[in-house]
């Protein structure tokens, strides 16, 4: 696992796109996972900003989402796959009909499920952003989540809607559903990029990062993933105890070797 401690939230969603746009730029058919959430927007900004100056094209690429509310109407304006087109895929080249989505309007959701999770791992992610949640939670893997979890239906906690609820009317309108990739799902991508910033994310990228690995803190399981890749704002970082040591070694890292 690799932390990068950048100035600024600004800094780290140019380093987040810069790996999104190298595994883009440099694969024949790349596939990126995108999350929601408020997280990675930014990041989002930056690939946009790149395709429209011409630097990087998503023509020949496919996307995979991690999650999606259950209950929602079929285009809900809160429904991920919405949140998604809205702010990053009807904004560049990327063909809708190559973003995948569980068909969380299914009359078997377990099957619906099944087949969700075998097209994510037949596709292979190349780079898989995730965000993570106040309580350690990535994906909509809830504390106490299996760590070899597959994709499936969870029921949030009351903190996660009430998370959430800035996105609707009231939490009362926050589906208490949804499908998610499980942890051994979101595992089999080659590169998981985790961004965080504010000192709201502080308590549980420490715990994620230099805690034990345990189904309490979901995000702690990227511990064993072999190529990790944390990028924290100076806030976000402030309980990380092995911080100095980070910067050490981003500050030395090889010139031949990309993040």
């Amino acid at each position: 696992m690799e932390v990068v401690i950048a100035p600024s939230a600004d800094a780290v969603a140019a380093l987040a796109a810069e790996i999104v746009a190298r595994a883009v730029s440099t694969s024949e058919h790349p596939v990126i996972g995108l999350a929601t959430g408020s997280s990675p927007i930014p990041t989002y900004q930056r690939l946009i900003d790149l395709h429209r100056s011409g630097q990087v094209s998503f023509t020949h690429a496919s996307a995979v989402m991690l999650d999606e509310y259950v209950g929602l109407p079929r285009g809900h304006r809160e429904s991920y796959r919405s949140v998604i087109r809205r702010e990053f895929v009807d904004r560049v080249d990327l063909a809708v009909e190559q973003l995948h989505s569980p068909d969380v309007h299914s009359d078997d959701l377990a099957a619906a499920c099944s087949a969700y999770d075998e097209t994510v791992v037949a596709l292979g992610v190349d780079v898989q952003l995730l965000g993570i949640g106040g309580d350690g939670h990535i994906g909509f893997n809830e504390p106490g989540s299996s760590l070899v979890s597959r994709t499936r239906i969870k029921t949030l906690t009351a903190q996660t809607r009430d998370d959430n609820a800035r996105f609707f009317e009231s939490v009362e309108e926050v589906p208490r559903h949804v499908v998610t990739q499980g942890l051994g799902t979101i595992a089999t991508a080659r590169h998981l990029v985790m961004i965080a910033t504010g000192a709201g994310k502080a308590e549980p990228i420490a715990t994620a990062v230099e805690g034990p690995v345990s189904a309490i803190c979901p995000a702690s399981v990227m511990q064993l993933h072999p190529h990790v890749t944390v990028l924290v704002d100076e806030e976000a970082a402030a309980l990380l105890r092995l911080a100095d040591y980070y910067r050490h070694t981003y500050e030395n890292k090889p010139s031949w070797q990309a993040l």
